[in-house]
């Protein structure tokens, strides 16, 4: 690897919690705007009847909603998590994602995203940044892992 990537932020870690509860507006709209008609994720007395004490979100809403709520928008508008981090190529492309669910994620949920970079290494003359992103709600259960893999080309 050449020294334009070996000092990425490896072993960084940065977290970001949800302002307030995720509620059930949001998961209503977020299975509404991806398409997913599962009545879990929208009618209480079904949840209930399938062994949950009501909603449950869809499984990756977390993995994209408002845990960055409030956080600056990048130069593109996007106003996720990204490492301040340059490496050498003009732009980034999402390598792929590897999710584990561990709990259903309640409307009275806060979540807490937290991310840390696993790995940098240059293949093929791009470079390709795997990161992890933790999800615990408010009592420190996990929910959710997510290791994502973005390729700078």
């Amino acid at each position: 690897m050449n020294d334009d990537v070996s000092g990425g932020p490896a072993d960084e870690e940065v977290s970001y919690t949800a302002p307030e509860e995720l509620g059930k507006a949001a998961i209503r709209y977020f299975a509404q705007a991806v398409g997913d008609a599962n009545p879990l994720y929208t009618d209480d007395a079904y949840a209930r009847e399938h062994g949950y004490d009501g909603v449950i979100a869809p499984p990756t809403l977390i993995c994209e909603t408002n845990q960055y709520t409030g956080l600056p928008r990048d130069e593109h508008g996007y106003p996720g998590h990204s490492w301040p981090q340059e490496y050498p190529g003009r732009r980034q492309v999402r390598g792929g994602n590897s999710y584990e669910f561990h709990q259903p994620v309640r409307p009275s949920d806060v979540v807490t995203a937290t991310w840390r970079v696993e790995k940098v290494e240059e293949k093929a003359g791009k470079i390709f940044v795997t990161s992890r992103a933790t999800y615990t709600n408010q009592h420190g259960e996990l929910l959710a892992v997510n290791e994502e893999v973005v390729v700078w080309i």
